[in-house]
């Protein structure tokens, strides 16, 4: 298939630059079977999961993994942190990158610089040893800003700190927000508690993937790059449980879909396991874990457009879209939900 065939025109506009409060978004129900939409409120999403069916949520956390130092010359470099590989030791990405070569010393503070050690040409990042007189993380914390996505056209504001995380965040390394579970509150996972559902974690950190757009012309040739993900002996046991009752695995995002289908048989059960994945979902793909999918909108030309084609028929999808369109939904990351059944 080409990737052509994912693309559609989105009105600028509709592109949320700020996130509604959580659980007031809008809600666009699609039923992959019949192609059926409704519009609700995300609040509603209560009404969809059963006594017995499980909510499975992305724990993860987003550090501030952009960082503003200057080169020795006194020119500015911005630093963005990908991934922690060995004690300090990180791989990032530089803008401009031309200008961070091996050995050259970014400072940050006088107590907070690194240090470029080596470069990945393939796929243009950099091998960074930090050095401070504490904890890297620490220094990252205090002096790394929200990497909210590119088109948020805004500086990151104090309203992100918290809103570009979700509530149960947990275990630190995303550069960027599982946005699906933006939409959650206390109050909406207690009502899905009190049905009789079940809620469980997974982890994995969105690195630089996320980044990366379908750059060639057949989607069958693009890959993913790796990234860290972990599924417990619990969540394992919960889901295949209900598996094995016949109730529904209702997944938030696609980050939680390309975990739990890494770990799954063909029967749908799934295994404890820590470590990478780059699993790459596209038309045709045939789940085995999930049932159920709740997500936001997604970029065109995207591998998150190209995953929910895959469970729900690029057709049905695009439709759902232009409906989404013309009705004025906020798309991507601070934008209006979708649950597809």
């Amino acid at each position: 298939m080409r990737i052509e065939d994912f693309d559609f025109y989105l009105p600028p506009e509709l592109i949320a630059q700020y996130p509604n409060e959580r659980g007031k978004s809008r809600l666009l129900v699609l039923n992959k079977k019949t192609g059926e939409i409704e519009h609700k409120q995300f609040s509603d999403i209560i009404e969809y999961l059963s006594f017995g069916d499980v909510l499975v949520l992305n724990n993860t956390k987003v550090i501030p993994a952009r960082l503003f130092g200057r080169r020795e010359s006194g020119g500015v470099v911005e630093v963005f942190i990908l991934e922690r590989k060995e004690g300090n030791l990180y791989e990032v990405l530089s803008k401009p990158g031309r200008k961070a070569r091996p050995g050259e010393k970014i400072t940050f503070d006088k107590n907070f610089y690194c240090i470029i050690r080596d470069i990945n040409k393939e796929f243009g990042t950099r091998i960074a040893e930090f050095f401070c007189n504490g904890d890297v993380d620490d220094f990252i914390e205090k002096y790394g800003e929200i990497p909210l996505p590119p088109y948020i056209r805004r500086k990151p504001e104090d309203i992100d700190k918290e809103r570009y995380q979700t509530i149960y965040a947990k275990v630190k390394g995303a550069v960027a927000a599982p946005t699906a579970g933006l939409h959650f509150t206390e109050e909406i996972l207690n009502e899905i508690k009190n049905k009789g559902s079940k809620i469980t974690f997974i982890t994995l950190h969105s690195g630089l993937g996320t980044f990366r757009p379908v750059k060639v012309r057949e989607i069958e040739k693009h890959r993913m790059e790796p990234e860290y993900f972990s599924v417990s002996r619990e969540t394992a046991e919960i889901i295949n449980d209900a598996k094995k009752e016949g109730k529904n695995i209702f997944c938030v995002g696609t980050t939680t879909i390309r975990a739990l289908e890494s770990v799954s048989d063909e029967n749908g059960f799934v295994k404890e396991f820590q470590g990478k994945t780059d699993l790459y979902i596209y038309p045709p793909y045939r789940f085995k874990v999930c049932d159920k999918i709740i997500t936001n909108f997604h970029l065109p030309k995207s591998t998150l457009l190209l995953l929910v084609s895959a469970f729900a028929g690029r057709d049905k999808i695009l439709k759902a879209y232009e409906e989404a369109i013309r009705l004025k939904y906020r798309f991507f990351s601070y934008g209006d939900a979708m649950l597809i059944i």
